[in-house]
């Protein structure tokens, strides 16, 4: 009897363990998961997949230039109204709830879920969400707060749409120059690695440097 006694307490403490450990563990994950980006084994910082981001950049985009163009060749300002508060409330989920709650990044990296990742640091895309942030809160107050002509709402709705379209189609992000330029701390992760690459010259080659040595090739 005493032996099954002790047998059972045991019992309840390796149990009582276990769900420490487990409830310990889902602790320090819950902390170690950033809001913006995700950590990624051999990575120091939070990371963004940039394929993902320019894609979930090219569906915001299209669906700006539509309600753009709508409200330009109507008159109707409605269509721009309703994109300012979708890219505001995708830009909010990023910035405040988590990147993986952002149905433009969500949709997006589903369409690039088969292509290799390309890992960016998330500090400064972060950055310039909140420019984009900015420009739609500066679209909605100037057919507001401020009573300005309806064009004034179409000019920043118009520079978010530059914005965007310059990071879908180049992989160019503006936010994110601004960002590394007054940034402490450089970032080591960028789009297109423009942190670190330096082009060659005019009339010399790219080279690519392999295990085997280093193989040239013409521009």
């Amino acid at each position: 009897m005493e032996h099954d006694g002790s047998s059972r307490s045991r019992g309840r403490t390796g149990r009582s363990d276990l769900l420490r450990t487990a409830g310990g563990t889902a602790a320090t994950e819950a902390r170690e998961r950033p809001v913006a980006g995700e950590r990624v084994d051999g990575l120091d910082v939070p990371v963004l997949n940039e394929r993902a981001v320019r894609a979930g950049a090219g569906l915001l985009f299209l669906g700006g230039f539509a309600a753009w163009m709508t409200a330009l060749s109507s008159g109707d300002v409605r269509p721009v109204r309703t994109f300012a508060v979708v890219f505001l409330l995708d830009m909010y989920l990023r910035l405040f709830a988590g990147t993986r709650f952002a149905p433009g990044l969500v949709v997006g990296g589903w369409i690039v879920r088969r292509q290799r990742p390309e890992w960016v640091a998330a500090q400064p895309k972060t950055f310039a969400w909140g420019m984009g942030v900015a420009f739609a809160l500066a679209s909605c107050a100037s057919l507001g707060l401020l009573g300005l002509p309806e064009m004034a709402a179409l000019a920043f709705c118009g520079v978010c749409l530059v914005l965007l379209f310059l990071e879908t189609a180049f992989g160019i992000c503006v936010g994110c120059a601004v960002a590394r330029r007054f940034a402490k701390e450089k970032p080591t992760l960028c789009a297109g690695d423009v942190c670190s690459y330096v082009p060659p010259r005019a009339g010399e080659r790219h080279s690519v440097r392999t295990a085997a040595g280093v193989v040239r090739a013409d521009d």
